[in-house]
């Protein structure tokens, strides 16, 4: 997979002197010496639709810190947003159609733009050939985000798990390389539990389960935590065929279970939904036990239409939505409830 390059790149003075030097002389039958790449600053700087970038970069700079880090030396990849991204993200933290990408840059958002710009580049070099598709990518900013190829081309999904298309690869700097994004990325601003609960009413009987089999709010303080952590999450369907299966109720739903009576098992149930890592979909071993938090496993194994929970009571669930990114970890949507063996 290649996308196109960028062509246009920097020429320096001293290049420039050279050709006029070879012209005086006579010497027309030389070609100009090609111009060494330049700073990724200085590559944004005569690339007209990374001047939003660059207003960015200087305002987000304290004492100049961004400024230095993208126009020195050292081995970097930055995500460059165009100016057409910045004036999305604009529009969408103003709340104005109209809005432009300088919009944002006032004293009360610099801390904001700096964690986003710092969220945009790598302290290593990491061409289009050797992104890890599917995996966490750790910014110098801090947080993660993937990179997967979506109909034939790479898109990113940040930490709020919005989209971005890569839309041009591999623009070679003195200290790195640029891609060209379609989209500012944005940090994760949600734990696992946040999510659950923004996700109404999905996750409404996972999030009331947590609640009522906590001890002193831990189960919920735990996973409100710095983790990381991996939770196979149930929807409230999942819980709604549970409550049927365990009370031998045909009408019974997921708030049917929260008696004094379950709740040792509940939490023993939650727990078990629970891996003490970061495991995103790309990183699930296959026909490996996998252990939760609750210390049993169970087994994930690939089926005709994707790949399913084998729990300890050999209860098939399948897994209907993975990598749902956080800050402290990801979700996967499962469509029943799994149990621990007996």
């Amino acid at each position: 997979m290649k996308l196109p390059t960028l062509t246009s790149y920097i020429r320096y003075a001293a290049a420039l002197t050279a050709t006029a030097l070879l012209a005086a002389c006579g010497s027309d039958s030389h070609e100009p010496t090609p111009a060494a790449p330049v700073s990724i600053l200085a590559t944004a700087q005569a690339t007209a639709d990374l001047s939003s970038l660059v207003a960015a970069v200087q305002f987000a700079s304290d004492n100049n810190d961004l400024v230095n880090l993208l126009g020195s030396a050292g081995t970097l990849t930055v995500f460059a947003p165009s100016n057409a991204a910045f004036d999305k993200l604009a529009q969408t933290l103003t709340g104005n159609a109209n809005a432009k990408g300088p919009d944002i840059l006032v004293p009360a958002n610099k801390a904001l733009v700096k964690a986003v710009l710092q969220y945009h580049v790598l302290t290593s070099v990491v061409k289009a050939a050797d992104i890890p598709f599917g995996k966490a990518i750790t910014p110098a900013g801090g947080g993660f985000f993937k990179i997967d190829v979506v109909a034939a081309k790479p898109v990113i999904t940040d930490g709020r798990n919005r989209k971005a298309n890569i839309t041009t690869t591999d623009i070679t700097a003195s200290n790195g390389v640029v891609h060209l994004i379609d989209a500012v990325l944005l940090p994760a601003d949600k734990t696992i539990v946040q999510t659950a609960i923004a996700s109404r009413p999905e996750f409404t009987s996972l999030v009331a389960a947590l609640q009522f089999a906590s001890n002193s709010d831990d189960l919920v303080t735990t996973l409100s935590g710095t983790g990381p952590f991996t939770v196979f999450a149930p929807t409230n369907a999942a819980f709604d065929v549970l409550a049927r299966e365990l009370t031998g109720n045909a009408a019974a739903t997921g708030p049917d279970l929260l008696t004094p009576a379950n709740k040792a098992l509940l939490r023993s149930v939650l727990t078990y939904h629970v891996v003490a890592s970061r495991v995103l979909k790309a990183d699930i071993a296959l026909n490996a036990p996998i252990t939760t938090v609750q210390g049993r496993t169970f087994v994930i194994q690939a089926t005709a239409t994707g790949v399913a929970i084998t729990d300890g009571r050999n209860r098939v669930s399948n897994i209907t939505a993975t990598d749902v990114l956080n800050s402290n970890g990801v979700i996967h949507v499962i469509d029943k409830v799994i149990l621990p063996p007996l």
